[in-house]
């Protein structure tokens, strides 16, 4: 297999190999079997079309409450074309290039599962912009997540037929100069395509794979501050045994005491005697509490992975059964549900992270109060946990739950929706917060830990922190604390956690 290529429709899609696929510069290519579905999907489709005179929902029929209004043969293509230029509608914040990306790659594979209808010159040209970095613009507003993703997908697939804006080579164009650029002709949509790329799943599907991966950098990332603060708290390691963990045996606080049991190997700190009996529950409920939201990531994980590897777009065609039948798959009611149990499983981490903040600027256990050596004339670390609590706060509100919601549409034929989209974009506000969150117990953790001085604490906390260091220095009088939050922010982003 070559590392460098992805035959599209050739496997199941995992999150590790999108990762690979998006951090490795992947390039794709529709594979045989691929080609082979795809065109056999459309040439029943033609034939279909042709010997039938009954109705064909959205292929010679309007969409949603005009189902019922019949489209001749001559109008077919321009009613497919139509259909993407009204439907986009996506408004709002420009989706971030990575989305855009991922978008286009979930649709080409659900396109390549052969149940869509579509010519292998559309999915090809999805390819196209994908390995060639065009990057249709697409907002983040605007999707009811129930026929599917519609305005956005609208937006994404604008382009396809000589429309719309993209970005190339960091500047924004007009398509249809980039197509000149690169010699592409405009797509001729055929029957029924405007509809397989819009209806579908892949704008909350896409939001919700980017969110899974940060989730499962975050929940490494909180494990490492973790322990770090409680190493700074002078914090005991009883509650991490697995004993404790064996007769409750969730899995996520199983592999979450390992984890600290591994961090904490060799350290000073976390072997000396301690004066007090036990800890506050922001340290000792560690494993429950983030084990909890290990557990919920593992299940929404799973969730989203059979959406992606699924058809949702709308009619559904069945060459084998000689059916074309109009269903609900595009409907986001199963993401929609889990994105919110993933927003309130996150915002917990950065709920108990605030707490291990709280504990260590409080004066105890030998700390200074608010982690600086003469408090009174230094603030030290006092507003950073202001910062902390807003931004708790605020994800609390992120985590009403957006799939509880539902506003009718379409004239009433469309009379509940999922909000899916709603639900999904929500998740990367909480992680942005957590991004800070955890900076700022790490500026802490780091901080109390010189004070514990000169016990170390383990060789992999030490390292981290060593490499922590040459950024962000210890604080022996009040300095600008935005500048270091930001720094201690990039820090993360870029530190390898490999060794979790």
């Amino acid at each position: 297999m070559n590392n460098n290529v992805y035959q599209i429709g050739s496997s199941e899609l995992t999150f590790d190999l999108i990762e690979h696929i998006l951090n490795d510069n992947v390039k794709l290519e529709l594979s045989a079997e691929a080609v082979q579905r795809i065109q056999r999907c459309r040439d029943y489709l033609d034939r279909k079309i042709a010997e039938s005179e009954e109705p064909v929902y959205g292929i010679t029929t309007g969409f949603g409450s005009l189902c019922n209004r019949s489209i001749s043969a001559d109008e077919l293509e321009t009613l497919q074309e139509n259909l993407i230029k009204s439907h986009a509608c996506s408004v709002g914040e420009e989706v971030r290039p990575v989305i855009v990306k991922l978008m286009m790659l979930l649709k080409a594979h659900a396109l390549s599962l052969g149940y869509s209808g579509v010519q292998v010159v559309t999915v090809q040209r999805i390819i196209d912009f994908f390995n060639n970095d065009v990057l249709p613009i697409v907002y983040d507003r605007g999707s009811l997540g129930a026929s599917g993703d519609l305005a956005p997908l609208a937006n994404l697939f604008l382009p396809l037929i000589g429309v719309g804006d993209v970005y190339y080579k960091g500047q924004k164009r007009d398509a249809m100069d980039v197509l000149d650029e690169f010699g592409w002709e405009p797509v001729k949509l055929m029957s029924k395509e405007g509809l397989a790329l819009l209806n579908g799943t892949q704008f909350m599907s896409a939001n919700g794979t980017f969110a899974i991966l940060r989730a499962r950098r975050l929940c490494k990332r909180a494990d490492l501050i973790g322990a770090i603060s409680l190493e700074a708290f002078d914090g005991r390691i009883d509650p991490f045994m697995d004993c404790i963990q064996r007769v409750r045996p969730h899995q996520g606080q199983i592999e979450t005491a390992a984890t600290f049991r591994h961090l904490l190997e060799g350290s000073e700190l976390i072997a000396q005697h301690k004066q007090h009996v036990q800890d506050p529950y922001s340290f000792r409920c560690i494993p429950q509490v983030h084990g909890a939201t290990k557990d919920a990531l593992r299940y929404v994980s799973s969730v989203l992975l059979t959406e992606i590897n699924s058809v949702t777009d709308n009619p559904t065609i069945f060459p084998d059964e000689d059916k074309i039948i109009s269903g609900g798959n595009f409907h986001g009611q199963p993401l929609a549900i889990v994105y919110d149990f993933l927003a309130i499983a996150m915002a917990e981490l950065g709920n108990i992270s605030e707490r291990r903040v709280a504990q260590l600027i409080m004066g105890l256990r030998g700390l200074p109060e608010f982690l600086v050596a003469n408090p009174g004339l230094n603030s030290g670390f006092m507003i950073p946990q202001y910062a902390a609590a807003s931004m708790v706060s605020q994800n609390k509100m992120y985590c009403f739950a957006a799939s509880s919601d539902s506003i009718v549409s379409s004239n009433g034929q469309e009379d509940h929706v999922s909000m899916g989209a709603n639900a999904a974009t929500k998740l990367h506000r909480i992680m942005d917060n957590l991004d800070r969150i955890f900076a700022i117990e790490l500026m802490n953790a780091a901080q109390g830990i010189e004070f514990r001085r000169p016990l170390k604490s383990s060789p992999i906390i030490e390292g981290f922190l060593h490499e922590y260091r040459k950024e962000v220095p210890f604080v022996k009088e009040d300095i600008v604390m935005y500048k270091e939050i930001n720094k201690t922010v990039e820090f993360l982003n870029r530190a390898k956690l490999d060794n979790l």
